[in-house]
């Protein structure tokens, strides 16, 4: 021991030596947060090896800049602050991630009364005997400093010196970047994840990410005038559709659950896939609530997502507002801005008890902050379900049969009425193939293994959605329920749509970018139990008019938000859907995409257009442009700020998702004979039992050819019309 602190002591008797052991020091205590405190999420070695690499370059950038210092006491002050504000940003944020499961940005800091309201009294309850370990450098620093076993060096380091280790550092961070945008491509263009940002490049880089980033949005903030509301109002006045009296309030008072379909696109609906002579339907429970006349849907539903994919989707679907034209709102302004998205009004309106899980982890996509904003009241990720093996998930999180049987125990807790929203994630790209009991099912033959596979994943997100269903029906949540189902975005990347083609009975030769517009089409149903009034529309809309429609439903008028979608089940739609690319669009009449104008009804190019047809089409695309901007402009300037409602803004420092599970048990303790949940309506017994997951095996044990469907004998009716 007395050899080794020597040794250190001699090494830090020079200024390099001082500031390589200092970065020794905060690299080894950077990978075990890393390992023990952060929830990172490492799926391969390449991605250990990131975490490995990334504490190094701002490290030693930070930590070399004294030497240029040529004072001897202006280096090693300078250097002792540099290298303690590196540990208190690492301990922040270890104990920070540890109540919140995030990491700390620039705007928390700046709103730092919020986290000490977020912390409280818990602050020391989330400190560990561990923790000393962080600590350990400095007193042993201190100590070495006592002996005098450290002593100053009072040679100024060489300028040229200074520079290399610099460069060095600016080399280094350059390697790292590259190697991050290797393992995750537009990592800081499309943010997706704060945890995704630090695993990557580390938590220094990460706040000086976060910092520009909240530099941009906060002085769009800032610039944003009152008054511009009132320019917004007037556009949704204008624009508002009034509900259809047929159905308007006709799910009122029922519980709402909603369930996002990843990647899953409208040509899946009724579709048989081909292979070696057998016929195989790819979604026989879709396709049975789809015909039911339980449900209003709609064939011509487009989604209308941009670089936050997913997250654009949630926006779209739960505030009818439009994502960003570049980036996600999610990441860069969700966990900050205003909202008054679908939870918030269901809890304001008829107090519902509002919930959404999902088998990733919390902090993908700043779900974490932004479900705040949205007055979600628990978030149950992936922490909150089983852990995750190689035969329960996949990449993006648990498979789906999984999730919902473990978000169960939470499901049968919730009070009712409630709003609960439950994310799919299996039919994600690239669409891996189930072994084991689910392998069964075909997949496609084609040259592109993608393609193969997502029939496949989508035959099981299917079977998961029976299985849930079956689950409701057993326990009679589903007669007092509207189920919402929609998907998010194209599950196939138009560069792989001419491959597809055949597969949809069209030619590749003659592919169109018509054709791949009318691919942008999703699901989106509103199954209503016991209701005898649903069709299929063919109302063109898309993810921004589902909002209002659901409201409708509901019985809450929506005329009184802001909201730049209209009812689809009212007369006075005007069936424009805006994409976020630049002039592209679909109306009944016109649809442009790709640089291209086609007749929407027969698909063919519009090459020549005469006056009227060009004056047609320049009205629609400067309907979409004013659409689109006047979004833009909500979600930049966070202008519902200045807006007034009937109902309060969200109160966020009142929401926090540690302990979900014990605050549900705690409300249903309070509640006592009072209570709602479904586990109190059970008789104070659970309901898991009654969630049965069969796998493709067991449920094809006989044949492997789908046929028929196993809907209700209700569930047959179909019509075609217009609402």
């Amino acid at each position: 021991m007395k050899k080794i602190l020597q040794t250190f002591g001699k090494l830090m008797n020079t200024r390099l030596g001082l500031v390589l052991s200092l970065l020794l020091f905060y690299w080894i205590k950077t990978i075990v947060a890393y390992q023990l405190d952060f929830e990172m999420g490492i799926e391969n070695p390449y991605q250990l090896m990131l975490t490995l690499i990334n504490p190094i370059p701002l490290g030693l950038l930070l930590l070399g800049l004294p030497l240029y210092l040529k004072n001897t006491k202006a280096f090693y002050i300078t250097e002792i602050i540099i290298y303690t504000l590196l540990n208190f940003l690492l301990m922040s944020n270890i104990i920070y991630f540890r109540e919140f499961t995030d990491f700390i940005t620039l705007s928390v800091m700046l709103a730092s009364v919020k986290v000490s309201e977020g912390l409280g009294n818990s602050t020391f309850k989330l400190l560990t005997p561990w923790d000393i370990f962080y600590l350990s450098d400095f007193i042993l620093l201190g100590f070495l400093f006592w002996q005098k076993k450290i002593l100053a060096d009072k040679r100024p380091f060489d300028k040229r010196a200074s520079f290399a280790v610099t460069a060095l550092s600016g080399l280094l961070f350059s390697i790292n970047l590259f190697m991050a945008e290797v393992d995750r491509p537009e990592l800081l263009t499309r943010g997706f994840s704060n945890v995704y940002v630090v695993k990557g490049l580390g938590l220094p880089s990460f706040l000086i990410y976060d910092g520009v980033q909240t530099y941009k949005t906060q002085k769009i903030r800032n610039e944003a005038n009152p008054d511009e509301i009132n320019d917004v109002e007037a556009y949704v006045k204008e624009h508002f559709a009034a509900a259809n009296a047929n159905y308007y309030g006709i799910g009122k008072g029922r519980n709402v659950i909603v369930i996002h379909l990843e990647s899953f696109q409208q040509f899946l609906i009724d579709y048989k896939l081909e292979v070696d002579g057998q016929s195989y339907e790819v979604t026989p429970f879709l396709n049975s609530l789809y015909h039911s006349n339980q449900t209003f849907a709609f064939s011509n539903f487009f989604h209308q997502v941009k670089a936050g994919k997913t997250s654009d989707a949630e926006t779209l679907m739960e505030t009818s507002l439009f994502g960003l034209n570049q980036g996600s709102f999610f990441v860069q302004y969700g966990g900050d801005n205003t909202q008054y998205a679908a939870p918030h009004i269901f809890a304001a309106f008829s107090n519902y008890t509002t919930a959404v899980f999902h088998g990733n982890v919390g902090t993908f996509w700043n779900r974490n902050n932004v479900y705040k904003q949205f007055d979600y009241d628990y978030w149950f990720d992936q922490s909150y379900m089983s852990e995750r093996t190689d035969d329960n998930s996949f990449q993006y999180g648990l498979n789906d049969k999984v999730m919902f049987g473990d978000s169960i125990k939470y499901l049968e807790r919730l009070q009712q009425p409630f709003y609960a929203k439950f994310i799919t994630v299996s039919n994600h790209y690239p669409y891996q193939s189930f072994s084991g009991d689910e392998l069964g099912f075909p997949l496609a033959q084609t040259e592109d293994e993608t393609i193969n596979g997502y029939f496949q994943t989508a035959n099981y997100l299917d079977s998961a959605l029976e299985n849930f269903f079956n689950y409701l029906k057993k326990t009679g949540l589903y007669d007092n329920s509207v189920i919402v189902l929609y998907g998010d975005h194209y599950g196939i990347s138009n560069s792989r749509n001419t491959t597809l083609a055949e597969l949809l009975g069209k030619d590749a030769e003659t592919w169109t970018e018509y054709d791949t517009a009318m691919l942008q089409r999703v699901p989106y149903m509103i199954h209503v139990p016991g209701m005898d009034k649903g069709f299929i529309s063919n109302t063109y809309g898309g993810e921004v008019d589902a909002l209002p429609t659901l409201l409708d439903v509901m019985g809450i008028d929506s005329s009184q938000f802001i909201m730049m979608g209209q009812d689809l089940l009212s007369t006075e739609n005007s069936q424009t859907v805006a994409f976020r690319s630049s002039g592209t669009f679909v109306t009944p009449k016109y649809t442009s995409y790709g640089g291209k104008v086609y007749y929407t009804e027969s698909g063919l190019e519009i090459t020549n257009p005469d006056e009227t047809t060009q004056a047609e089409i320049q009205a629609i695309r400067d309907a979409v442009k004013k659409q689109l901007a006047t979004s833009d402009s909500v979600q930049t300037g966070d202008l519902l700020r200045f807006f007034s409602t009937s109902i309060d803004k969200v109160d966020t420092s009142t929401i926090s998702y540690n302990d979900s599970y014990g605050k549900l048990l705690e409300i249903e303790k309070e509640l006592g004979s009072a209570s709602t949940s479904l586990y109190s309506k059970n008789g104070n017994k659970s309901t898991q039992d009654k969630y049965e997951a069969p796998s493709y095996q067991e449920l094809h044990s006989t044949t492997t050819v789908t046929e028929t469907t196993t809907a209700d004998s209700s569930q047959t009716t179909e019509a075609t019309t217009n609402p």
